[in-house]
């Protein structure tokens, strides 16, 4: 199943140093609940990398692509998944968490507005603390991938095209 109507995304970056700087604290606010929330181990690495590569399909870090693929297969991901991931497919997803990458991917391309209907899909399939933990888990995910794609457009604009990577789209 592929989410309806989706394109090829180009990359998305910060527009400006206080949106980075808004995200980073938030997560910074929010640190004790992610650590507790990571101890519970409440999703698994499995889980948590198709979520990374769910978000990866819209936003398109291509360091993230290379570095949540690697770890995606040491978690006992298949290629063929991942694959499908990166293309906006959960045909390959488990039954049992296609909502939440389904979710993550209607949250990453809503530049982390998710409507209404979307929570409470998310919070009947996996009750209030798991869809706690996916939330701040695609938070993380965000900044990552939003980082990743500012260097690269950083990058591509100093050095006039040589490093980094020209197409870019702002959040």
């Amino acid at each position: 199943m592929t989410v309806a109507g989706k394109s090829k995304h180009l990359k998305r970056i910060y527009k400006s140093p206080a949106e980075f700087i808004s995200d980073q604290i938030f997560l910074l606010k929010k640190s004790g609940r992610i650590w507790s929330l990571m101890r519970k181990k409440i999703l698994s690495k499995a889980f948590r990398e198709r979520l990374m590569l769910a978000v990866i399909s819209v936003y398109g870090c291509r360091y993230c692509t290379w570095a949540h693929t690697r770890e995606a297969l040491k978690s006992g991901v298949k290629r063929e998944e991942i694959v499908q991931l990166l293309q906006g497919s959960v045909d390959g997803c488990p039954e049992e968490e296609a909502v939440a990458v389904m979710y993550a991917q209607h949250w990453a391309d809503c530049d982390a507005k998710p409507d209404h209907a979307a929570i409470d899909r998310l919070v009947k399939t996996y009750g209030l603390e798991k869809a706690e933990a996916i939330d701040l888990e695609l938070r993380m995910i965000r900044v990552g991938n939003l980082t990743g794609n500012t260097w690269d457009a950083f990058l591509a604009r100093i050095s006039f095209g040589v490093l980094g990577t020209k197409k870019q789209r702002s959040t």
